[in-house]
């Protein structure tokens, strides 16, 4: 696992004693606590001032593996996985912050449409993803219980908008702001299950019982230019809510997220290469990785500006996942 120090320009210098050694893939973290797993079990870390790492605990989970994705609700005391089985599920752990051992709370078995990060609205009590296995429709939630941090799945339908031609939407993950409103992408296909155009962004905004409401319209979307024959991979919210970086096969743009308004585009692509994960810290930083071309960019991001970081694009071997701890 390779670290590094970002400094106030974007600028990346490595951390000591990387590359830590560990198997573990997808990652997640709070301020003292560094979470990874390799599909069977996860691992804790702690995280030294200097951001360098030391493995204090390992939980056994799944002997056949399945673990996927780790993520964190906002105060970092519970962790979430999705895993991965004929139906699957997400599980939740509650963080002991005195020595970062998980204990296991509880599960959702919510079926084979299931499986990603899900994005945690201010609030903290609901998280939203979204999906499209075998071309049926999905926008579900999450609601988490504030004691333990416990997750059950919200009985909801939210409406998806109506597409130019007959047909329908298929969405793809969710992206939630610093308040109350949600960016989902949605492919648009005609009766017979086809592409008829890029994905678009909409904007939906939660209630205070987690249902979801839209103004979104084909019209009023506006369309990526990310998304090739894979697709939109990954999307993510900056801290401030302000802008939203969409990830795909053809590269990275930036849009301006409005909150309940319609999301309007900023940026054409910013690369030119297969982008793979986005993240952001709370300096106006978007770090994106590219896993074929084995790079990871940088870009400093202000309602006037992108530019990319000096030293931006970073040579990686094999880069798989990036997470930021911001400090400020």
């Amino acid at each position: 696992m390779n670290g590094y120090a970002a400094a106030a320009n974007g600028s990346l210098t490595t951390i000591p004693g990387t590359p830590f050694s560990t198997p573990a893939g997808n990652i997640a973290l709070n301020g003292a606590w560094l979470f990874a797993t390799d599909g069977y079990n996860i691992y804790s870390f702690s995280i030294a001032s200097n951001g360098s790492l030391k493995q204090v605990d390992s939980l056994p989970v799944e002997t056949g593996g399945g673990l996927g994705n780790l993520f964190l609700d906002h105060s970092g005391t519970s962790l979430y996985t999705d895993y991965f089985t004929e139906n699957n599920e997400y599980m939740a752990y509650s963080i002991d912050n005195s020595n970062g051992k998980l204990t296991y709370v509880n599960n959702v078995m919510g079926g084979p449409s299931i499986g990603a990060v899900a994005s945690f609205t201010e609030n903290d009590e609901y998280a939203y993803s979204s999906s499209c296995y075998h071309f049926t429709q999905d926008i579900y939630g999450l609601q988490r219980a504030s004691g333990d941090g416990a997750i059950t799945e919200l009985n909801i339908s939210p409406p998806f908008p109506a597409t130019k031609i007959p047909g329908f939407y298929c969405p793809f993950l969710a992206a939630a702001d610093p308040s109350n409103h949600v960016a989902v992408a949605m492919q648009p296909l005609n009766s017979n299950f086809a592409t008829v155009g890029p994905y678009q962004l909409a904007t939906y905004t939660a209630d205070s019982t987690g249902n979801l409401t839209t103004t979104s319209t084909y019209s009023n979307m506006p369309s990526t230019e990310v998304a090739g024959s894979w697709g939109i991979i990954d999307y993510w919210m900056s801290p401030s809510g302000k802008f939203l970086a969409v990830a795909g096969n053809l590269g990275l743009q930036i849009f301006h997220f409005n909150g309940a308004n319609p999301i309007t585009k900023y940026t054409n692509l910013l690369v030119s290469k297969q982008v793979d994960q986005v993240f952001w810290d709370n300096s106006n930083h978007l770090y994106a990785i590219g896993r074929t071309a084995g790079k990871l960019w940088v870009f400093t991001v202000t309602a006037t500006s992108v530019t990319q970081a000096p030293g931006s694009p970073h040579s990686i071997t094999g880069p798989d996942y990036v997470m930021v701890l911001p400090k400020k």
